[in-house]
């Protein structure tokens, strides 16, 4: 979920709680206002009563008026309880109707005689105005809601921009590519910092990769020269006479171990070059011409280990460098030469979708975690473990997968494209 909508939830949600608790007390308190209203115009109808029975010493005619009903009733004086209000049921003569009423009771004493005095008084026009009150508050209540929602649809999104512009920046940001990061400018503090933070990332970034690019390059390179000139020099003492067995064992070991060293190096640098995307010399290649071309060239090898090859190959044309297509190919057969058994097989299924290498080998599958990590091989293993790791740093570069699975005795290497 987006900042922005969580933010304009959370904020919805609690503008709706505080103006529906808010909503409810103010109905209360509008209520109580009309009701004190209502008390307020009895005691002043009390009181106009009392004064003309003072006046007159008697009471007033009893009867129905506009919108109030006036009523006597002649009680023992032990019965008086003083004045009280209440909530009662009013009858409109006029409309026929009942209506919500407030009613008066209080006592009067007319020539030696208590009175039970009820004045009554419609509610209708106070509960209708609170009605009214109710609703307007309530619309307003959702216009205020679908005002905020839509401020903060609009406005939020329109403040983060700059921070999705600096967000897609820095997806598209690559250490070998040529662009730049583009900000956008802002009034605002915090992505202006945003902003200069990434901006001098990027900068540092960028330095320290080409310190270390100028660094592995020339080191590789380095490293090259010494390791010729001693596979030179390990040639010419090899031809020479006069040196014991012992220490001919001794010498092709060194000359065994400074191969594994030039191989290594050669990886590594390869591998470096393929990560830096500095290989880019891509043309249209028809890969089962290659394939063939390919266990041909293993064929003396497959014969000695005694492993049978079968394909089942369609034509695909894919768009990537001739020299890389050869190294993934040498190293998916040659690992599966490698890791067979005797007598083995091999099986190659090339469609318009995928390049399929199955091998048998030992009954169990491998790490599938690890499979693809560099210097990882099995004990048994003479390589140096780079040979996967190559071969999907390649198929990383075009945009393919590549994924092991292991079932039916049979060790499968899948190349989707």
């Amino acid at each position: 979920m987006k900042l922005s909508s969580r933010y304009n939830r959370v904020n919805i949600l609690v503008s709706l709680l505080v103006l529906l608790s808010t909503g409810v007390i103010y109905y209360v308190v509008i209520h109580f206002i009309l009701t004190e209203k209502l008390d307020r115009d009895l005691r002043i109808e009390e009181e106009e009563i009392r004064a003309y029975a003072e006046k007159y010493h008697k009471l007033p005619l009893a009867g129905d008026f506009h919108d109030q009903k006036v009523s006597y009733r002649l009680v023992n004086p032990s019965d008086t309880t003083g004045r009280s209000f209440g909530n009662s049921v009013y009858l409109n003569e006029k409309e026929h109707e009942k209506e919500p009423g407030r009613s008066l009771t209080t006592f009067m004493k007319v020539n030696d005689q208590v009175f039970e005095v009820s004045v009554t008084k419609s509610r209708l026009e106070a509960e209708d105005l609170v009605r009214i009150i109710f609703l307007i508050s309530l619309l307003i209540i959702i216009l205020l809601l679908l005002t905020l929602f839509l401020v903060n649809r609009f406005l939020l999104n329109s403040l983060w921009k700059p921070f999705y512009h600096i967000l897609d920046q820095m997806k598209a940001f690559n250490l070998t590519g040529r662009n730049e990061v583009k900000v956008e400018q802002s009034k605002i503090d915090e992505f202006v910092e945003l902003n200069q933070a990434v901006l001098l990332m990027s900068q540092r970034v960028k330095e320290d990769y080409k310190e270390l690019k100028s660094f592995t390059d020339n080191a590789a390179h380095e490293m090259m020269t010494p390791l010729a000139v001693i596979n030179s020099k390990l040639d010419t003492l090899l031809q020479t006479e006069g040196f014991s067995d012992q220490q001919g064992e001794l010498i092709e070991d060194i000359y065994m171990a400074v191969g594994r060293l030039s191989r290594l190096n050669h990886s590594l640098l390869l591998l470096a070059k393929i990560e830096n995307n500095m290989i880019k010399n891509e043309e249209p290649i028809h890969l089962k011409p290659l394939i063939e071309q390919k266990l041909r060239q293993f064929q003396e090898l497959l014969q000695s280990a005694e492993i049978m090859v079968s394909t089942q190959l369609t034509d695909k044309e894919v768009l990537m460098s001739k020299y890389l297509a050869d190294i993934l190919f040498n190293n998916l057969i040659s690992n599966a030469i490698r890791h067979n058994v005797k007598p083995g097989h091999i099986e190659v299924i090339l469609n318009a979708s995928q390049l399929v290498f199955k091998n048998t080998g030992i009954t169990m599958a491998l790490d599938g975690a690890r499979t693809f990590e560099r210097f990882n091989k099995t004990a048994s293993s003479d390589g140096l473990g780079l040979g996967l790791a190559i071969s999907r740093q390649i198929c990383n570069l075009y945009g393919f997968s590549m994924t092991y699975a292991y079932g039916a005795g049979q060790h499968t290497f899948t190349i989707s494209f």
